[in-house]
């Protein structure tokens, strides 16, 4: 029986949030506190709570510190973690000053970077890819730091093949890809004077407001076509990403330590789009050629390593389509899945 999809905001959020026995397990691995850097993105948020919550369960009546940095340009969104215990620092990463007096802290999540806007601003893309990384390399130098990456900076691969290893040849395209193995390389740098290091390329969290499901039911909703350029896509729930994310910090090390966080299976996105047709009494409508590769993670090292994800595919499809049927709040911040070219 499938779980009730959140009605709400404060449901999915509370979703999102959840941690596991092996959150808690990797927390209590990892004494000391939590910053979470760029913080106030789409994921950073319900990454903090979830830390939170895993770090009560871990320490008992006197958790740590788990401190949000972030520029938020949305106050709510700093005012709800406050709100929530998590501690929060408003601070521009490209600032050196500012990043110098972020407070000490054993353990970090990095997560600040950009990706949309690429295209019409490619300096400043590069400057938040690789410039801050650099800056909060130095500032983190005696931490365990988890990287937040990307899937981009692989070569397309046979959409049957499996998807790209760990182990494979970076064969970015586009400068957001090359930034983002600008920012790899940077913390690749800092592990080779000592600092702990785990990267964690990721691709295509799914959190009902967004996300590549969202984009494909949107787009039948309003009964626009679907492309079909990337025929397949890797999709995984954002609360099995933040989940990730923590368990990374004990297996931080030097050299780094890469993953590939993404769902099992290479979607097809016709067979997508026409289950998500179904749950909605829309047939989808497509456009473009299904080519023979796309951007895919294999994730073999992930099962060793952290276990699959706990939600399913279908529920994930159950959930889009009501999400998206009942006019539920979306983001408004495309994934562009099916851009083969690297232009963000």
């Amino acid at each position: 029986m499938t779980a009730a999809c959140p009605r709400n905001d404060a449901e999915l959020d509370a979703r999102l949030s959840e941690p596991r026995a092996q959150t808690v397990d990797a927390l209590a691995r990892c004494p000391g506190d939590l910053v979470i850097l760029g913080a106030g993105g789409k994921m950073g948020p319900t990454l903090a709570r979830m830390a939170l919550e895993a770090a009560r369960r871990a320490d008992g009546p006197r958790p740590r510190r788990v401190i949000a940095v972030s520029r938020f340009s949305n106050a709510r969104a700093e005012r709800d973690l406050r709100d929530a215990g998590v501690h929060t620092v408003s601070a521009d990463l490209l600032d050196p000053a500012a990043v110098d007096a972020l407070p000490d802290t054993p353990n970090v999540i990095f997560m600040a970077g950009q990706k949309f806007g690429t295209s019409d601003a490619p300096a400043r893309t590069w400057m938040m890819n690789v410039v801050v990384p650099a800056l909060c390399a130095r500032r983190y130098a005696r931490s365990r730091v988890v990287v937040f990456s990307t899937g981009n900076v692989y070569a397309l691969t046979p959409a049957t093949g499996g998807g790209s290893r760990e182990t494979d040849a970076p064969a970015p395209v586009g400068e957001y890809a090359w930034s983002c193995l600008g920012r790899e390389r940077i913390f690749e740098h800092a592990a080779a004077a000592g600092t702990r290091v785990a990267v964690m390329r990721l691709n295509y969290a799914i959190d009902l407001r967004y996300g590549v499901l969202t984009d494909i039911a949107i787009r039948i909703w309003r009964h626009e076509p679907v492309s079909l350029a990337m025929a397949r896509v890797n999709v995984i729930w954002q609360g099995d990403a933040n989940r990730a994310a923590l368990e990374l910090l004990p297996h931080a090390d030097a050299p780094p330590f890469t993953l590939n966080v993404t769902g099992r299976d290479a979607l097809p996105v016709r067979a997508i789009a026409e289950e998500l047709g179904r749950r909605l009494g829309r047939p989808p409508r497509f456009v473009d050629t299904e080519a023979p590769d796309a951007l895919l993670s294999n994730t073999e090292r992930m099962a060793v390593t952290l276990g699959t994800p706990s939600m399913p595919v279908a529920t994930l499809l159950d959930w889009v389509a009501e999400w998206v049927r009942e006019a539920r709040p979306l983001l408004g911040k495309p994934t562009h899945f099916d851009v083969r070219d690297g232009s963000f």
